[in-house]
């Protein structure tokens, strides 16, 4: 940053894991359940989008802290501090949860690819899509794939246009943002459980960390001793680096629900089951090219979210069990990290297989992570507070605020799910 004299340039430098784990949040598991949401209870659930994004920035932070503080991933830190079970129990939920969700966005990409290129039918396209992404992961970089598909991920800024188009009830809108509705259901409960589950995934918190540590490792920083510690300055650019990823990310998220509210759920069409149905809220902007412009969006996300998806199942488990791992190793130096995520990158393949309608399996994998979320998000906050990791650095008042007050609504949010279940 010292090198670059331009402010702007030099501010862009500081964007990093916080950026790529915002874009990979508005993955197809998102886009379906922000949609299904939109589409099934109008503008009711647009409120979430505000204290979504506190709730983001708190969580994402800690987890950033933990890794730049400790030198460690999140599941390395149980390991090391804490019994073992706990640490594996979490990594082989984690790997549940994520090959679900992994499954459900390669076969959304195939969806989305079906959109384009329609005598293609969509279970011809969910193996080369998967075995696609699979030998980049391998073969390549991350960062290759990143570099590839961030910019079609930004196609789904187009729900923000599509909003303005649509004509909305502005009147409705402001209520449905500043005015929070909730009803005692199953069906409106899934649909908070999935929208909060979706947009503060596990899987975020794992990868956060794990990249922080990365950052290290490509700075040169290979030794744990060298990696930890950190200073005021470094944990605010952290911080700027996390705020701005999970505000674009909130952005999208808000858009598409007042998108699909504003369209589907106003015309009385109410039920998405496929890509083609969401794409139809893009129609005020689009027109026929509104099935180009979310596959586009959808391709790019999921591309950048499978990985993810995949990869911090398999650092959950490499730091469970003391395996190597990192992105940045060929794969001959962690064999078991890579086969951990050719495993889950397989698996999640043969979910598409099992009758399941792709938007029912997007939004079924965001309430999965609703309801390990509220676990995994305590032992964060137990870790982010424990003396012998963090030291000067634990959290303060303000953090242990935010981060038990998100804990606490994750978990109150999933007990009511089971408590009204069929009512």
């Amino acid at each position: 940053m010292r090198d670059e004299p331009n402010p702007a340039l030099r501010w862009l430098r500081i964007l990093g894991p916080g950026i790529i784990v915002g874009a990979s949040d508005d993955d197809p598991s998102g886009i379906g359940t922000y949609a299904v949401a939109g589409a099934s209870l109008g503008f009711s659930t647009l409120w979430t989008a505000l204290i979504t994004l506190p709730m983001m920035v708190a969580v994402q932070f800690i987890a950033a802290k933990i890794g730049i503080v400790s030198g460690l991933g999140l599941t390395s830190l149980l390991r090391r501090h804490y019994p073992r079970w706990l640490a594996v129990s979490l990594a082989f939920a984690l790997v549940a949860a994520n090959t679900v969700n992994a499954g459900a966005d390669i076969g959304a990409i195939a969806a989305a690819i079906n959109l384009l290129l329609p005598h293609v039918p969509i279970a011809a396209l969910v193996i080369p899509v998967g075995v696609t992404l699979l030998l980049l992961l391998i073969v390549g970089s991350y960062r290759l794939i990143a570099r590839t598909f961030k910019w079609l991920a930004l196609a789904l800024l187009a729900y923000v246009a599509a909003a303005f188009f649509a004509h909305p009830d502005w009147l409705a809108v402001l209520r449905g943002t500043f005015v929070p509705t909730i009803r005692f259901d199953a069906s409106h409960l899934t649909t908070l459980v999935a929208i909060l589950g979706t947009t503060i995934s596990p899987y975020m918190i794992i990868w956060q960390a794990r990249q922080e540590v990365e950052e290290d490792i490509a700075f040169g920083r290979r030794f744990l001793w060298q990696r930890r510690g950190t200073t005021p300055t470094e944990l605010r650019y952290a911080a700027a680096d996390v705020a701005v990823g999970m505000l674009l990310s909130n952005i999208v998220m808000y858009f598409i629900i007042l998108t699909t509210a504003a369209t589907l759920h106003a015309s009385g069409n109410r039920h998405i089951e496929t890509a083609a149905d969401a794409a139809k809220a893009l129609v005020p902007l689009a027109g026929r090219g509104a099935e180009a412009l979310l596959a586009m969006g959808m391709i790019g996300a999921g591309a950048l979210a499978v990985p993810i998806l995949t990869g911090s199942a398999a650092y959950a488990l490499a730091g469970a069990f003391n395996l190597k791992a990192g992105l940045a190793e060929q794969p001959s130096r962690a064999p078991q990290f890579y086969a951990a995520i050719a495993a889950s990158t397989l698996v999640g393949m043969e979910i598409n297989f099992v009758g399941i309608g792709a938007v029912a399996a997007l939004f079924w994998s965001a309430v999965i992570n609703g309801v390990l979320a509220p676990v995994l998000l305590a032992v964060m906050m137990l870790v982010a507070n424990n003396h012998k990791i963090m030291g000067s650095d634990r959290n303060g008042p303000l953090l242990n605020l935010a981060g038990w007050a998100t804990t606490g609504a994750m978990a109150l949010a999933a007990a009511g799910l089971f408590v009204f279940w069929g009512k």
